[in-house]
């Protein structure tokens, strides 16, 4: 198990090796030097301040998804998903989300199991608001001639998105509506494998299926709504403010398009932190839009950075208040 996941953690590491050097074969580093230099980063300093303000949203949200079982102050909340934030910027395979539960549950004497079920919830509303997102800058956005294949790839990419997110709650339901006859039929499909796979994962599923307990009351649902429609307007914020720093005046709509090519690039395996793959697709992205191609690599370096030091900062700090070591952190993943 070991090997193969540091199989797994070298190849991420190839892969944003790759796409870095693709990158930056592209422009010279003293132009680079001198774009860098030249940014305005008082709007940088506003991305980072809407980054956080977007991860309170994301708090608040996540109180609504476990109203029901308990009312958690969100300063339990927030704390969480600043860890689990920091924890996918270091740790590979998006680890942070089962961190973030085990945090939580943690600090609040709740079942790990129950909370990540919660999480599930909180990424299906984050996936139909990017298929949302997609749908609009398709309609939107006129790419340029020659890029018609990158239209037919995110239609493409968008569909799997669907059908992925629809089957996800499709089965949810189902365990849900009829939990018994939904695990015998895991069961069922895990006959190949060796036993003790399904003796772990049928009990997780079951812990998993008691922590989905939504509110039925509307305002509970109205605020899902509405923190939703924050958090991704504070996830437009940052990206709108970065271009600005650069003296870059573009559309929302072509905010939008650049937050759905990262949302795809962040899906690709790489290193921890998304690097490579986010700065590619950053500048892919801009590259529609006409932006110069210097300016295009400043652009996602600095987006990259607001995004991924602050968080790291900010939650090695809620580690140490919330007495939690890295090593903690680890035997997590480990135990995964």
């Amino acid at each position: 198990m070991r090997a193969k996941t540091d199989l797994k953690f070298w190849l991420g590491i190839a892969v944003s090796l790759f796409f870095m050097i693709l990158l930056f074969s592209k422009i010279d580093v003293r132009s680079l030097g001198a774009a860098l230099r030249s940014a305005d980063y008082r709007y940088v300093f506003l991305a980072i301040v809407f980054t956080f303000i977007n991860y309170f949203l994301r708090a608040v949200r996540w109180r609504y998804l476990l109203i029901s079982r308990k009312s958690i102050p969100l300063s339990s909340l927030y704390s969480a998903t600043i860890i689990g934030y920091m924890a996918n910027n270091l740790l590979p395979a998006r680890l942070g989300e089962f961190i973030r539960a085990y945090t939580l549950a943690r600090r609040e004497n709740l079942e790990a199991p129950e909370v990540f079920a919660s999480l599930v919830i909180d990424r299906l509303f984050d996936g139909f608001t990017v298929l949302l997102l997609l749908l609009m800058t398709l309609f939107a956005v006129r790419l340029p001639s020659g890029m018609e294949d990158a239209a037919g790839a995110l239609r493409g990419g968008g569909m799997v998105m669907f059908l992925l997110y629809c089957g996800v709650v499709l089965f949810l339901y189902q365990l849900k509506r009829q939990t018994v006859r939904t695990l015998s039929a895991v069961g069922y499909i895990l006959k190949p494998f060796p036993k003790r796979v399904s003796d772990k994962i049928i009990p997780l599923l079951g812990s998993f299926i008691g922590g989905i307990r939504l509110s039925s009351r509307g305002a509970h649902t109205a605020a899902l709504l509405v923190t939703s429609a924050g958090i991704w307007a504070f996830c437009l914020l940052p990206v709108d403010m970065t271009l600005r720093s650069f003296n870059v005046h573009l559309p929302v709509t072509a905010s939008m398009f650049i937050l759905v090519m990262l949302v795809f690039a962040v899906m690709v395996p790489a290193s921890p932190g998304f690097i490579g793959t986010y700065h590619y697709a950053c500048y892919r992205a801009l590259s529609v839009f006409g932006v110069p191609e210097t300016t295009s690599v400043s652009i996602a370096l600095i987006m990259h950075g607001t995004s991924f030091f602050p968080v790291i900062f900010a939650g090695l700090y809620y580690l140490w208040k919330n007495r939690i070591s890295l090593n903690e952190l680890q035997g997590v993943e480990q135990a995964r």
